[in-house]
């Protein structure tokens, strides 16, 4: 744990347990898609209030709860801030290729 992170958060699996449906599933929502992909272009982790994600923060935070159980994203506390990271290097080798593919696809605007 770095300085001024705790582990307040709950729900992250282990990489073993990462499955390709279970990725699968979590990104068939565009919502979840646009923050991956937030994520991805970031040279930096992201708190959760900062995305442009253009839903309540009750359904954000629902969104943020899929996209950690799945394995997508790990999340930590700064403070008050909700960090988010994406776990490329898991996601890679839990499913090669699968979150290139999705980043490199065509997206239609959120409606």
């Amino acid at each position: 744990m770095t300085a001024g992170t705790d582990n307040r958060i709950t729900g992250h699996i282990e990489t073993d347990e990462i499955t390709a449906q279970g990725l699968l599933d979590a990104l068939v929502d565009p919502v979840r898609r646009s923050i991956v992909r937030q994520l991805a272009a970031s040279d930096h982790d992201i708190a959760c209030g900062t995305f442009d994600i253009s839903v309540s923060r009750s359904t954000g935070t629902h969104h943020f709860k899929v996209l950690r159980h799945a394995g997508i994203i790990r999340q930590y506390y700064v403070g008050t801030s909700k960090m988010n990271t994406l776990r490329r290097a898991d996601l890679e080798s839990a499913a090669p290729g699968l979150i290139k593919a999705v980043l490199a696809a065509r997206e239609q605007p959120i409606k």
